[in-house]
């Protein structure tokens, strides 16, 4: 396995992560399926899906970066035009309840196979997303919609982000790239030319780009719900095929 960036070496049974070690599924039948790395860079497509949704489609507010979402809430506190303080604080706090849940699912399946625990988030994920899906289908306008939607998303992506930090399989955070993007540069010919991960960081970045390229085209063309039902269905399979291994 692999050394996880600022925390301790990592044994044959696991990756290491905050004060412990989530077990893999020592290569038995039950951890067959698509590797850890494969299935966060789907979910990093994912982000950039449910962020052109929330900013482009919820009043210029995110539901997966948070970074962003902190620097809108300085925006709108200041009355900048076309930002909510009540969006955006509704965001944060649903994200981190999501994050909260995640946190306490981890406490419970974190000492199992990666690969249950990782298929349980994952089938939630799915399970919130699909609900904002069918609200956007059935209500597709008006301000409870807008909360609704908020709400459902931020709070998967805290119970994701939550999951994916404890897994602890790195530059693959899935909802922000700012230190992926320091590594790659810091790392290239141009920097300490180590290469140290650039594939992986690169297509990070891409797997982001497209999602939100996606997102956004889905939105201006179709609304706010097909994007979400894309979101959600990719969820929904990853949560069926993902492995416990990095």
């Amino acid at each position: 396995m692999t050394t996880t960036e600022g925390d301790g070496a990592t044994g044959s049974g696991g990756t290491a992560h905050d004060g412990g070690t989530v077990p893999d599924d020592g290569g038995t039948t039950r951890d067959r399926g698509i590797r850890l790395v494969a299935v966060l860079l789907a979910l990093t497509v994912v982000s950039g899906l449910i962020d052109a949704v929330s900013y482009l489609g919820l009043g210029h507010v995110f539901t997966a970066n948070m970074t962003g979402n902190v620097v809108v809430l300085g925006f709108a506190a200041a009355g900048a035009p076309g930002f909510s303080v009540p969006h955006t604080v509704t965001s944060l706090v649903c994200f981190l309840l999501g994050a909260v849940t995640g946190g306490r699912v981890a406490a419970r399946f974190g000492s199992g196979p990666r690969r249950t625990w990782a298929r349980l988030t994952l089938a939630a994920e799915a399970v919130l997303v699909g609900a904002s899906a069918a609200v956007a289908f059935a209500w597709p306008h008006g301000a409870p919609t807008r909360y609704a939607l908020i709400a459902l998303t931020a709070f998967a992506m805290g119970l994701r982000n939550a999951t994916v930090r404890k897994l602890g399989v790195p530059d693959l955070t899935t909802t922000v790239l700012t230190m992926t993007l320091t590594g790659l540069a810091s790392d290239s010919r141009l920097g300490d030319a180590s290469g140290h991960r650039s594939p992986r960081r690169t297509a990070a970045v891409v797997a982001m780009l497209a999602g939100a390229a996606l997102g956004a085209w889905l939105v201006v063309h179709h609304d706010l719900a097909p994007p979400l039902l894309v979101a959600a269905l990719a969820s929904g399979v990853l949560a069926l095929v993902a492995s416990g291994r990095e």
